[in-house]
């Protein structure tokens, strides 16, 4: 009987794969390491072999993703999804859409063999559930390939295969019961837990060891590490405990208000201990550039508050300079009230307005350099 589905797939099921699909390819490196577990990914070439499907609809393309749980060194079992499209060969026909979600289990060559290159000749077959339209039917497929292995550590395969698919037709009065038979031509992608070749007696093998960068030696690799060239613990994203500054990723955030006389740029003493552990944030982690922003409230005229909110921030620049902070690595800039951080239509809200902020660039250094 022919595939009755419409051209394009339902929006839900649409969804439903890439439930199933974006989580795995995103995710897949960390589960992998988890467990003896790989995913797959087969798209090819399909092709409808035999009439009805065969004299409606032509050649077209199909994905299959496939996780597999080792059982032994030569037996998976794992769930399978899968999803198909043919092309219509007559303008009164629709486009041939195919889902298939189930499961089974693959034989192959275990992956830790040295011989002949390390190929994996595999065979596997799955039970499937298969919508096409608004009917369920059941289906199985079974298919062959090889393997190859990319690289020493054997947690990245490719190769060919041939997949066949036959979607069963229940016995529908007068209607065409024949079975959709379907072939599938393509190249497989599998990656997951590596397997370490198997080893010759007497054999000694070298590892590349290989870690993540840590210039201050901390335990937190350079790629979390807020802080990478001071030393700090991993709870405080390896940067040193400060009582009045908190470094995150993209500024600094001051646990207390800076203060200035009122309506002027001149910076009170309450707000110096402060500042003064700015500095010593700023001179531990010399790879941190940092841009001192000026924030008004909006009352008064704009001109005036964008000279009062320049002024503040290049008080606090000079201040830093003043403390051993190298100029070269500040730049002040006023905001006026264009960017407010609360309501201005309350007292606390303007109070709040009226702040000083650290945005930090990285500049990159080398070890020696940082010293």
């Amino acid at each position: 009987m022919p595939l009755h589905i419409p051209a394009v797939p339902h929006a839900r099921e649409l969804r439903a794969l890439a439930r199933v699909v974006v989580p795995s390819l995103c995710f897949s490196p960390l589960l992998a390491s988890a467990a003896d577990l790989s995913f797959k990914l087969e798209p090819g070439v399909s092709i409808p072999l035999t009439a009805p499907q065969s004299e409606v609809y032509g050649v077209g393309g199909g994905q299959s993703l496939k996780a597999l749980i080792g059982l032994t060194d030569w037996l998976d079992v794992g769930p399978s999804a899968q999803f198909m499209m043919l092309p219509n060969r007559t303008d009164a026909a629709r486009s041939g859409v195919v889902w298939g979600f189930g499961g089974g289990l693959r034989l192959h060559r275990p992956h830790d063999e040295e011989r002949f290159a390390g190929l994996s000749p595999w065979l596997d077959a799955n039970a499937l559930y298969v919508r096409t339209g608004h009917m369920n039917r059941p289906g199985f497929d079974v298919a062959a390939g090889v393997s190859l292995p990319i690289g020493e550590a054997r947690n990245f395969w490719v190769g060919p295969f041939v997949r066949y698919l036959q979607v069963i037709q229940p016995e529908r009065g007068t209607a065409d019961n024949r079975d959709a038979k379907l072939l599938t031509l393509g190249v497989s992608f599998e990656f997951g837990t590596g397997r370490e070749r198997a080893r010759e007696p007497g054999e000694v093998r070298t590892v590349d060891v290989v870690s993540c960068p840590d210039r201050d030696g901390d335990t937190v690799p350079d790629n979390i590490d807020r802080c990478p060239d001071r030393a700090g613990p991993l709870d405080n994203w390896g940067c040193p405990q400060y009582e009045k500054v908190v470094i995150q990723r993209d500024k600094l955030e001051l646990k207390e208000k800076l203060y200035f006389a009122w309506d002027d740029a001149q910076l009170l003493d309450a707000s110096f201990p402060l500042l003064d552990e700015v500095a010593q944030a700023l001179k531990d982690n010399p790879g941190f550039k940092v841009q001192v922003e000026g924030h008004t409230d909006s009352s008064g005229a704009d001109d005036h508050n964008q000279a009062l909110s320049e002024r503040r921030a290049q008080a606090v620049l000079n201040y830093l300079v003043s403390r051993g902070v190298t100029q070269d690595r500040l730049v002040s800039k006023g905001f006026s009230s264009s960017v407010p951080a609360d309501s201005n239509k309350t007292s606390a809200g303007r109070e709040n307005n009226r702040r000083v902020e650290f945005v930090v660039n990285f500049i990159i250094l080398d070890k020696e350099s940082s010293k």
